[in-house]
C-alpha cells in the first residue's frame, strides 16, 4: 500500500508519499509567505491552489513511482483554515477519483501525533503539541486522544511570528526569535499565563511588544519569552503526564524544533524518570508524510471516507476522532 498524502491547513502545501511500512519515499512543501500581515486565508489557499499540483507531479517523480502505483489518497480534513482546507481536499478528492482509489480526510492533531509515534517508537506518549496555530497538550485516555491542556487565545507560534513582525525579524520568526535568544542575558518579568491545566499568550504579546517599544535589549525579551513561554508549556505537560500516568513525552509541530524547549522538556522527563521523543524537523512541521501515514493507518483500521463524508472541518477536534487501530494496543 502506497498513499499520497496532501496536507493544507494553513500556510503549507504539503505532498508527501509514505508506504505500509511508514518508509517516507518523499516529502515536499511549500509555504506562503506571512512577513506582510501574517497569513490571509484567501491567498493562502490561492497558493496552494497553484503549487498542489506541481508538487504532486514532483513529488511522483522524485519517488520513482508512477500514479499507478497509489492505492489510497489522504488529506488533512481540519481543524485549519477553510479555505486552505478544502483546496487540499479538492485535489485529494479529485486525485482519488482520477486514480479510482479509496480516500481518507485526516485529523491534522492526530497525524502528528502518529506519525511521532511511529517514526520514534514511543508506544503510549503524552504529546506536546506546539505549531503556529495550534499548542495542545494529548494523550490516549479512555479510547481516544483526549486534550488535556491547550491555549486559550493563539497558538504559540502565532504569538512568535506576531512578536517577531512588530520588531522586525523574518517570518517565520522562530529559528530567528531562538537564534537571538542565545544572545540574551536579561530575564525580563513578563506575564506567566497558566490556567489550570490550560496557557495564554496574548498577554505576554502585548508585554513584550510594548517593552520594545519603550527600548528594551531585543536579544533580552527574546530570552525572555522563550524561558517564560517555555516553562508555561512545561509546566502543563507535566501535570498531564502526572494525570495519566505516562512516562513518555512526544514533540510535534513546528516550534519544537527549538533546541532550548527540547531541553527544557527532557530535563522535565528525566527528573520524572520518563524519556522524551522527538521526530526529525521535517516531520515536527506541518507535512504531508503525516497525513499519508496517518491514512495508511487508518485504512488498516478499516476506516474509510466517502465522497459525501468528505467536508472539511475548520474546528475538527483531536478527541472527537475514533481510534480503532488503538483498541489493540491498549
Amino acid at each position: 500500500m502506497i498513499c499520497l498524502g496532501i496536507e493544507g491547513t494553513a500556510h503549507t502545501i504539503g505532498v508527501g508519499i509514505v508506504d505500509q511500512d511508514c518508509r517516507v519515499l518523499v516529502n515536499l512543501s511549500k509555504m506562503i509567505d506571512g512577513s506582510k500581515g501574517g497569513i490571509h486565508p484567501r491567498e493562502a489557499a490561492n497558493h496552494h491552489a497553484e503549487n498542489v499540483v506541481p508538487l504532486m507531479h514532483e513529488a511522483i517523480a522524485k519517488a520513482g513511482i508512477s500514479y499507478d502505483d497509489i492505492g489510497l489518497v489522504a488529506f488533512s480534513q481540519g481543524p485549519g483554515l477553510g479555505p486552505c482546507l478544502r483546496t487540499a481536499a479538492t485535489a485529494a478528492r479529485s486525485l482519488a477519483l482520477t486514480l479510482g482509489v479509496e480516500l481518507i480526510g485526516v485529523n491534522h492533531c492526530v497525524a502528528h501525533l502518529e506519525i511521532g509515534r511511529k517514526i520514534t517508537g514511543c508506544k503510549d506518549p503524552t504529546l506536546l503539541y506546539a505549531s503556529g496555530g495550534n499548542t495542545q497538550v494529548i494523550a490516549h485516555s479512555g479510547g481516544r486522544y483526549r486534550v488535556f491542556g491547550e491555549t486559550l487565545d493563539i497558538g504559540i507560534g502565532n504569538m512568535i511570528d506576531k512578536f517577531g513582525r512588530e520588531v522586525g525579524l523574518p517570518f517565520p520568526s522562530g529559528p530567528h526569535l531562538e537564534r537571538l535568544a542565545r544572545e540574551g542575558k536579561e530575564l525580563i518579568d513578563l506575564p506567566y499565563s497558566v490556567k489550570g491545566m490550560d496557557v495564554a499568550f496574548s498577554g505576554i504579546l502585548t508585554a513584550a511588544v510594548q517593552l520594545r517599544r519603550q527600548g528594551r535589549r531585543l536579544q533580552d525579551l527574546c530570552f525572555s519569552l522563550q524561558e517564560t513561554c517555555f516553562a508555561m508549556l512545561v509546566e502543563v505537560t507535566e501535570r498531564a503526564m502526572a494525570h495519566v500516568e505516562k512516562d513518555e513525552v512526544l514533540l510535534g509541530g513546528g516550534v519544537v524544533q527549538n533546541k532550548r524547549l527540547q531541553e527544557m522538556v527532557r530535563i522535565m522527563a528525566e527528573e520524572r524518570g520518563a524519556k522524551m521523543f522527538v521526530p526529525p524537523g521535517s516531520l515536527c512541521v506541518d507535512n504531508g508524510a503525516m497525513i499519508a501515514w496517518t491514512g495508511v493507518v487508518m485504512h488498516g483500521a478499516g476506516l474509510r471516507t466517502k465522497l459525501e463524508d468528505s467536508a472539511v472541518r475548520q474546528r475538527f477536534r483531536t478527541d472527537e476522532v475514533d481510534l480503532p487501530w488503538m483498541k489493540d494496543s491498549f
